[in-house]
């Protein structure tokens, strides 16, 4: 029986009594800071923008819900002008998606523009 019949389970009969039933609980997983988080935002006006740049400016990557404005609002426009700044200077990138959402990324973060 070669390597990957092993990995693959082979040509041999196996029973379930073979196989362990981890439980998440018993791995002891300590953390002390997260990585990149998923965050989700909703704006509503510009005071909103304060939070998502300081999201991103800490390496979250950040979905803005932009339902409340069309994209030719003139404080849409302004917002996205300020978002398009922080994916800048941050390294990171920024997609609208339709006409509901934004989407920003932290530092060496790209969103691809060609759907699966």
């Amino acid at each position: 029986m070669g390597l990957m019949d092993k990995l693959m389970g082979g040509t041999g009969t196996r029973s379930t009594d073979e196989y362990v039933e981890l439980d998440v609980d018993d791995f002891h997983t300590e953390s002390s800071t997260p990585g990149t988080q998923v965050r989700i935002a909703n704006i509503g006006g510009q005071d909103d923008v304060i939070a998502i740049k300081d999201a991103v400016y800490d390496g979250d990557l950040v979905i803005a819900d932009i339902t409340r404005h069309t994209t030719s609002d003139r404080t849409m426009e302004h917002i996205t002008d300020e978002l398009k700044q922080v994916a800048r200077e941050v390294g990171g990138d920024i997609v609208q998606k339709d006409d509901d959402q934004i989407i920003i990324t932290p530092t060496d973060v790209t969103i691809s523009r060609t759907k699966l």
